[in-house]
This record gives C-alpha cells, sequence and structure tokens, in this order.
C-alpha cells in the first residue's frame, strides 16, 4: 500500500514536471523580437525636478516617445495613445514610459507637471524629461536616429517624428519584423494598428 502511494506521488511530480518545465524555460528566453542595440544613454529631469536616467529604467519595459507639450498636431494623439499603454499595463511596476521635450525652453519641470496632471498620468514610471536643448536634439537625432528639429512654418513652430521606441529591460531597444522579414525599428504612434502591436510586444518582453 505504502509502494503504491509512493507511486502515484511520484507519477503526480512527474506529469507536474512535463506540464511546468516549459512554462519555467519560458521565462528565460528572449521574445521573438529583434534586439537593434543599446538605448542612447541619458539623463534628464523629469516633472518632479527629479534627475532621470537610462539607469533608472533597468529592469523595467518602457517606451519613449518625443513630444512638446504645446504642439497642436501630432502630440495629443501620441499622449492619447500612451495613455491607452498605462491603462492596459497600469499597476505594473515593470512598465515604464518616457516622454522627452523638444521644446526644453518652454517646457520646464513645472510646465510638465501641469501637462502630466491634465492628461491624468497616474504611472510613477511615466517621466516627463527635459534638459538642455542641443543635449535633447542630439539624443533624438543621433541617439535615437528620430527626427526633430524647430521649423516656424509648422504649427507650433516644431516638427518630429510620430514613433515610440520599445526598450527591454536589460536596456536594449527592441522591435518586431514586417511583413518582409525586416525590423521595423520603432512603432507607429498614431495610428491603431501600431498601438495594438507595441502593445503585444510589450507584454512578450515583461515575460523575458
Amino acid at each position: 500500500m505504502k509502494n503504491k502511494s509512493y507511486i502515484g506521488i511520484s507519477f503526480i511530480v512527474l506529469i507536474f514536471g512535463i506540464w511546468a518545465v516549459p512554462k519555467i524555460l519560458a521565462k528565460f528566453q528572449k521574445a521573438d523580437l529583434v534586439t537593434i542595440g543599446p538605448v542612447p544613454k541619458f539623463e534628464l529631469t523629469d516633472q518632479n525636478n527629479k534627475k532621470i536616467s537610462n539607469t533608472d529604467y533597468l529592469g523595467k519595459v518602457y517606451v519613449v516617445e518625443f513630444f512638446f507639450s504645446t504642439c497642436p498636431t501630432i502630440c495629443p494623439i501620441m499622449n492619447q495613445n500612451m495613455l491607452k499603454l498605462q491603462e492596459e499595463f497600469y499597476g505594473n511596476p515593470a512598465f515604464g514610459i518616457a516622454s522627452i521635450t523638444i521644446d526644453p525652453e518652454h517646457d520646464t519641470p513645472a510646465v510638465l507637471k501641469a501637462h502630466a496632471d491634465q492628461l491624468g498620468v497616474k504611472n510613477y514610471n511615466w517621466h516627463f524629461l527635459t534638459g538642455d536643448k542641443k543635449y535633447i536634439y542630439d539624443l533624438a537625432l543621433k541617439g535615437f536616429n528620430l527626427y526633430a528639429g524647430e521649423n516656424d512654418k509648422q504649427a507650433g513652430g516644431f516638427e518630429h517624428s510620430g514613433l515610440f521606441a520599445l526598450i527591454d529591460k536589460e536596456g536594449n531597444i527592441r522591435c518586431r519584423k514586417d511583413s518582409f522579414d525586416n525590423p521595423i525599428l520603432y512603432y507607429d504612434g498614431l495610428e491603431e494598428a501600431g498601438i495594438k502591436a507595441i502593445k503585444e510586444d510589450i507584454k512578450k518582453l515583461l515575460e523575458e
């Protein structure tokens, strides 16, 4: 009787092991996303007048955008889509957002704080970042290779990319491939398809 019980328990343990091992191993496997390279190093000041660098995001999956608070064109769409990401991953301490202004002369920490409050930002890992203008433009153009510039012919006086960068827990820029098997590099922050894609890929990176 004792031997039968032992065999029964061993069988249950074996079955559990067969079921659990692939799931445990999956936790340590990389998602099927391309690694573009390390995120450019940065240190800027957030809406709470706190210094925030790329190292503060280590251990978190986060999204980077370039915007400015008085933008009358694409920024409101981008911010609303960021709010969708906040809602999707609300309460997860491993998710964050970095919204970097390209108009730092206007967008002081106090202005960005008011902007964040107006948007309804609740995620304490969502930092609205400001700093030296040249530093920020070098970060956008040379670091991320995302366009940002002053243009008095454009509404608001600036123009910039509407793309979102996705960063993994180790500080690497990651992305999916397109239908031609080429890396997309960045995600469309203006269209629903881009937001759907980045939501799916954030979930994959959170599982790594």
